[in-house]
């Protein structure tokens, strides 16, 4: 096997292709003073404990104070969590990440006092000290938010006992974590090229989009034989992130554990249960699309492991970072100079971690502490799919980027039901771009096949997710027991359901839920679906109206966490509350489709 074909160790990818942590801290001694900086904070908590009523001003300094360590403790457990990522083998970064975690929770636990004790304020007189004290004017949307969740916030003991828990209900992600990133191995697969090679997670989908069926069905049992020696395992540590979710969930007084999550944003249950049904209703048109497939492929049986294949056999896509880079700023022209001025920045000043290495976390995201710009981790592979995930990755990077720069520390970070639009708007205008400037009719096919696989990842597959999610918690709030087989058995019902007659749907794929990091973050998946539909009516009007939508997109990407989020979108100009927006979104799935349908 050739070295190219192996995974590089940490030391040995150039600088030029990692992201520089030490504009952050400049070496972990700072990380250190800061940690024990922090600790020290947290001794004078106690100063404001009780006496948050008894004036304007102790109120203010006591938000500010607040503000103070949540600015500290973000800076420093991130730092420590992204040096963990980058090889979760390394002992050192295990313990810092453990232990700005566990100092993480004891801040959660000091200041837990204060939401209980301003609810205890008289309205009156909470209306009062705002009237007093100009500086309160800050904190007005946050106090109001404070109120709004008066019904589900406990007593200041009950809120310090829930915030004690928070390092222990950490437990299911942590362990499954370690599993999946350290401890699991995954077997050696002979390549197209006749090399014995090692499935790892950043390979993984690279074998699945193999042209050769062999590869991809050797890549797809391997993974899936790897999680089963682990199942049920892995089914008990699902099976207790679930029922943490639910515990918090009645402790706070909610209907169920989707009600709960949904409300952090203020949206309607409503709304994923909308999200589900309506795509159920246009499953007809995701079955053509599977249809199509297997025509193009020419095989007699479709299986889960075709469906990464490339289509369009023809086209070859080796991107180099350097060319990836290019072909995202010219992408993004439409969003105007500043925006792609910002971009580029980013792309060449150490924002990036690109390659993949032994022990370091698979997969991308974007993440950062205010105070500091963004970063994005990502395991690069030169082909397109990682193009767009770069440019995926950049949009939440800028989202938070212009937040960070416009809203104070409180309204700084933006809700989770708006964090996929960004990215997504990113994605949709470079498929625009793309295609546009197609050298040839085949190079267009292949992008139209890039965003319907783009749809089905990021709609039907999420969505799918979002159902899998909803139906285990509902299992759990009615007294079912959650077992191994209980959970491959929905999944694969739910397979059958989503990819239709058309597709053998293979007894592995049972196992998929073993292996999704995203739920042990309950109910955010659902998130990608309508982030994936707002983000396509943005496109649109950016690119039908020119400046007068991206200013208001803009304004929309420096909006933060300072409204509730479904009403950032509808100054955008979307309204997420119907589900027009989703409806839209499958109308232009089935018009690419209807098109390549056409090509073919």
């Amino acid at each position: 096997m050739g070295d190219e074909k192996k995974l590089k160790k940490r030391e040995d990818i150039p600088v030029k292709y990692k992201w520089h942590l030490e504009e952050i801290y400049a070496d972990d001694e700072l990380w250190e003073k800061d940690f024990d900086k922090l600790k020290e904070l947290l001794g004078q908590v106690s100063q404001f404990r009780g006496k948050l009523a008894e004036s304007a001003r102790t109120l203010l300094e006591c938000l500010r104070f607040q503000d103070e360590l949540g600015k500290l403790s973000d800076k420093v457990f991130v730092y420590a969590q992204m040096r963990k990522d980058e090889n979760n083998a390394n002992t050192k970064y295990q313990g810092m990440k453990d232990r700005a975690q566990g100092l993480m929770v004891r801040v959660g636990e000091a200041l837990a006092f204060i939401q209980p004790e301003i609810l205890a304020i008289e309205p009156d007189r909470l209306q009062d000290f705002l009237r007093r004290d100009p500086g309160l004017g800050l904190y007005q949307y946050y106090l109001e938010e404070i109120t709004r969740m008066r019904a589900h916030t406990l007593s200041a003991r009950e809120e310090e006992i829930i915030a004690m828990s928070g390092e222990m209900a950490e437990g299911p992600r942590s362990i499954f974590s370690m599993l999946n990133n350290a401890d699991i191995k995954f077997p050696e697969i002979t390549d197209e090229d006749g090399d014995r090679v090692p499935i790892t997670h950043g390979s993984y989908i690279k074998f699945m989009e193999s042209e050769e069926r062999r590869v991809r069905q050797e890549a797809f049992k391997g993974l899936y034989d790897s999680y089963g020696k682990q199942r049920n395992t892995l089914a008990a540590l699902l099976n207790a992130s679930v029922k943490k979710d639910v515990f918090y969930a009645r402790v706070r007084q909610y209907g169920s554990a989707l009600e709960a999550s949904l409300d952090d944003d203020n949206v309607p249950v409503r709304v994923y249960e909308n999200l589900i049904k309506t795509v159920r209703d246009h499953f007809n048109i995701f079955y053509r699309y599977v249809a199509l497939r297997k025509k193009i492929l020419g095989v007699p049986d479709l299986h889960m492991y075709d469906i990464y294949a490339p289509l369009v056999k023809e086209v070859k896509t080796n991107i180099p970072y350097e060319d990836a880079v290019k072909m995202v700023e010219q992408g993004l022209v439409s969003l105007g100079e500043s925006y792609v001025g910002d971009l580029h920045r980013g792309l060449t000043s150490g924002w990036v971690d690109v390659q993949e290495n032994e022990g370091k976390t698979p997969g991308a995201y974007s993440w950062g502490a205010y105070g500091t710009h963004p970063y994005v981790l990502l395991n690069y592979h030169n082909n397109l799919d990682h193009v767009f995930t770069l440019a995926h990755e950049m949009g939440h990077s800028l989202h938070s980027y212009y937040s960070w720069q416009t809203q104070p520390y409180v309204y700084s970070y933006y809700k989770i039901f708006v964090a996929e639009v960004a990215s997504t708007v990113n994605e949709t205008l470079l498929t625009r771009y793309l295609m546009q400037t197609a050298p040839d009719e085949k190079q267009k096919l292949y992008l139209i096949n890039h965003y319907l696989e783009e749809f089905r990842g990021t709609v039907f597959r999420q969505t799918m997710f979002a159902e899998f999610e909803k139906i285990i918690h509902e299992k759990v709030e009615s007294g079912e027991p959650l077992t191994t087989d209980a959970l491959c058995e929905i999944y694969y019902k739910l397979n059958q359901d989503y990819y239709g007659p058309e597709m053998v749907i293979d007894e592995d794929i049972s196992l998929e839920w073993a292996r999704i990091p995203h739920f042990y973050n309950a109910f955010y998946v659902y998130k990608y679906a309508t982030g994936f539909s707002a983000a396509s009516a943005l496109s649109q009007a950016i690119l039908q109206d020119g400046q007068p939508a991206v200013d208001r997109y803009r304004e929309f990407l420096k909006g933060g966490g300072s409204d509730y989020p479904i009403n950032l979108l509808k100054k955008a100009g979307v309204d997420m509350a119907e589900p027009a927006p989703v409806v839209q979104a499958l109308k232009v799935f089935e018009e690419m489709l209807t098109e390549m349908e056409k090509m073919l």
